[in-house]
């Protein structure tokens, strides 16, 4: 993710969006990686206070992954849905407390969108052309509307974005 410009504005943005967060949700990829960092950083002395702070979170919080391959979560507080994932996922929505999240994992987002469970998206659009990857929104779904709620464009030229879908 080294393509992402990523500065102390980005930062204090990312901190604003995980303070709506009641549970992230990943998919297994993303999960994976989130799992193999994060927690290294509880112990390293030269991590940064933000890096501390998101660790403690991320360890604390209840974390949620949907992968149809993988066995068990063990990653602190994780919860793993293999099957139903629209009622899983619809349970969750209808309890209170802060927002599901879907951070990064583009097949998840994908997945959720094409049940219809993503009420807002929140976009980041980098200055940058990767050439490659997964698309979010290439996934068989008819044309979707969305109302823009919201917009800024920070320092390093990432415009930052909240739609909700009209329906």
């Amino acid at each position: 993710m080294d393509w992402i410009p990523y500065n102390e504005e980005m930062e204090k943005y990312a901190e604003e969006v995980v303070a709506e967060v009641g549970s992230p949700v990943y998919g297994r990829t993303t999960y994976q990686l989130m799992e193999s960092y994060w927690p290294t950083m509880l112990d390293n002395p030269n991590a940064s206070k933000h890096d501390m702070d998101h660790a403690n979170w991320l360890q604390d919080v209840k974390k949620i992954v949907i992968s149809g391959t993988m066995d068990k979560a063990e990653w602190n507080n994780t919860m793993l849905i293999k099957d139903n994932i629209a009622e899983e996922i619809k349970v969750l929505k209808e309890q209170p407390g802060k927002n599901l999240v879907i951070f990064g994992s583009p097949g998840a987002a994908k997945t959720l969108f094409q049940l219809g469970l993503i009420d807002e998206f929140l976009l980041t659009i980098c200055p940058v052309i990767l050439g490659g990857g997964k698309s979010v929104f290439d996934c068989g779904v008819e044309k979707t509307r969305l109302k823009l709620l919201s917009n800024r464009t920070l320092t390093a030229g990432v415009i930052a974005t909240r739609y909700e879908l009209v329906k």
